[in-house]
Formats: structure tokens, sequence, C-alpha cells
């Protein structure tokens, strides 16, 4: 490990395969996770906002707490891995919103969103993007801003269990009265353990190759004199962002939309409120200014701007606003380079 910090070809090397390994260990928890929520009979998109987008934003949640852990030991720098993760975090959401969205827009062709569903998984989504800017203007997350992150999540929850419990429909998620069982569920108690299992041993991998590449990141930011939080935004939170692209893809060929949806507006809800509430509690954060100057008022004004889009055109999404929200996500690249470079 001392060598792969000390050469930054090997780090770049190095923090690419640990990238690589770490999104490929939460698509596997993703899955098995997904196949549980089927064999507990939840509806798709609520799996998708709550269960799958916390599953695919285990890259973020890991990252933030073994940062949080680090700092508290002195292992980790306290104002670069601060910027490194909450770069990383509100950068995949931002890729999410736009990038990835246009994407999963293009390949399903036209995407259909309920009313009620902006109001009850967007709605939240910009309003926690919101809360993240109002507590991060004084320069740090505090741990009462923590709590009042994480608590916020909890209620959320509540509420969306309660709320699914009142409407579930069981063929919603893809069972028949002919008694047959979706792909990738558990039949037995037995099957579900061991998918348990399995999603265990994919986040411990998860939160090994975390920890590497957190340092390999951190020994680069100190090479190249770069903002920790501007590599957080264009690396980490790409590579983060791409369990969600998968599951989102995947959703639309096999047909089921509802959970391509609600994995990409939920995982904006869980990467503020569990990962960066969760992350403050244990150590609390430094806030870099461009971080409350521009990347965070910018994932607002995009999800703003798509529930716009959507609510007054009936919840209709095509490719012009696939075009609209790549044209978006590159404007925020480019003008993040030019005038944030420096945190």
């Amino acid at each position: 490990m001392e060598v792969l910090l000390s050469n930054t070809w090997f780090s770049i090397i190095g923090g690419i395969i640990s990238l690589a390994v770490l999104v490929l260990s939460a698509d596997v928890a993703v899955r098995k996770l997904t196949g549980l929520a089927g064999f507990f009979r939840l509806s798709t998109t609520f799996v998708g906002v709550t269960i799958v987008s916390l599953a695919t934003s285990i890259p973020e949640i890991v990252s933030h707490y073994t940062a949080s852990v680090g700092i508290l030991s002195g292992l980790l720098d306290y104002k670069i891995s601060s910027a490194i993760v909450l770069g990383a975090n509100i950068g995949s959401d931002v890729i999410q919103q736009t990038l990835i969205m246009a994407i999963v827009i293009f390949i399903a062709g036209r995407l259909q969103f309920k009313r009620y569903f902006l109001w009850k998984s967007m709605g939240p989504m910009i309003i926690s993007t919101l809360m993240c800017i109002g507590l991060g203007l004084d320069g740090t997350y505090s741990r009462m801003d923590g709590v009042i992150l994480f608590g916020s999540f909890l209620l959320y929850m509540a509420f969306l269990y309660y709320d699914e419990r009142k409407f579930y429909k069981e063929e919603d998620h893809g069972f028949n009265g002919n008694g047959e069982i979706p792909d990738n569920v558990p039949q037995t108690i037995g099957q579900a353990m061991r998918d348990a299992v399995i999603s265990l041993l994919a986040i411990v991998v998860t939160v090994f190759t975390s920890i590497i590449v957190l340092q390999i990141t951190e020994n680069i930011v100190s090479y190249t004199g770069l903002g920790g939080s501007l590599i957080g935004v264009m690396t980490l939170g790409v590579a983060s962002a791409l369990p969600e692209l998968t599951t989102a893809i995947s959703g639309i060929k096999n047909g089921d939309s509802g959970i391509s949806l609600g994995t990409l507006i939920g995982s904006n809800v869980t990467n503020p409120l569990v990962a960066i509430g969760g992350g403050a509690i244990i150590s609390t954060y430094w806030v870099p200014r461009p971080l409350v100057g521009w990347d965070l008022p910018w994932e607002a004004l995009t999800g703003a701007f798509l529930w716009a889009v959507l609510w007054f055109r009936n919840g209709h999404a095509g490719k012009k606003t696939a075009i609209y929200l790549t044209i978006m996500y590159f404007i925020y690249i480019g003008l993040r380079m030019r005038f944030f470079g420096v945190d």
C-alpha cells in the first residue's frame, strides 16, 4: 500500500482498479437486495426509492463513513477528505439528474412520470438539496446538521412505508395469478438468507476498496494541487453513479420504468440525507465554498427544471428533455473547471 501511494502513476492505476472493484461489488449488492425486496412483496417504485437507492448509494455512503472514521482517527486530512467525499456525493447527484437521466430517456425513447410521483419523490429530492445549502452556508456540517439530515431521511422512509402499504398492488412487482415468481426473487427463506449473506459480503468489499480510493485520491490531490471537491465531482462522483446507471438501464430493458425512476430520484434523496448526514454525525465536515456556491445550487436548479418540465408536460419526458439535461450537465462541468477548480 505504501508503494502504491508513493508513486503518482501507481496511485492513478490503483485508483482506477479500486473504482472498478467498488462499482462491481456495489452492483452485486444492488441485484441481491432487489431480489430480497421482491421476496417481501414491495412495489418496484418503492423498491427503487428506498432499498435500491440505498444499495446503489453504497459507494457514497461508505466513502463518507470511512472518511469520517479516518478523520476522527487522524488517518485522513479533515479538509481534503471532507472536500473529496462531499464533491463525490454532490457530483454523483448532478450526473444522475442530468446525464444519466438523459441516457435512460434516450434508451427508453420516452418516460412517463405520475404527478403523484413528482410530489412524493421529486419534491423531497429538491428539498434535501436546499437543506444541504442552508446548513452548509457557515462552512461546516456539524453533528447537529447531521442529525437534522439523517432524521429527515428516517421520517421520509416512514412516510413512504405507510404510503406503500396503503397503495401496494402485488402485480406491480411482476407477480401474477399463476403463482410465478419474477426472476432474481428468492423462492424460499433459505435462498433469501443466501442473498442477504452475498449482499453483506459485497458491502464489505465496497468498504475495503473505498478506503483505498479515498487514500489514493487524497494523495493525488496533494501532488496536483487541484481542489479535492473538483476531483471528487469529476472522478468519484461519476464512478459512484454507475450503479444507478446500470440499475436504471436494466429496469428499462425489463420493461419496468418504476424501478429506474425510483432509483435515480431516490438516490438523490439518500445521498445527502444518509451519506452527508450520517458522516457529519460521526466527524463533522468542512464545506468548501464551491459546493454551496455552485454544485448544490446547480443540483437544485436541475432538479427544479426537471420537475417543472414534467409537471407542465403531464409527466412525459422525451428526447428533447434528454438533450436539455445533457447540455446542462456539460455546462455544469465546464464552468466548474473554469471558475471553481480550487477549494
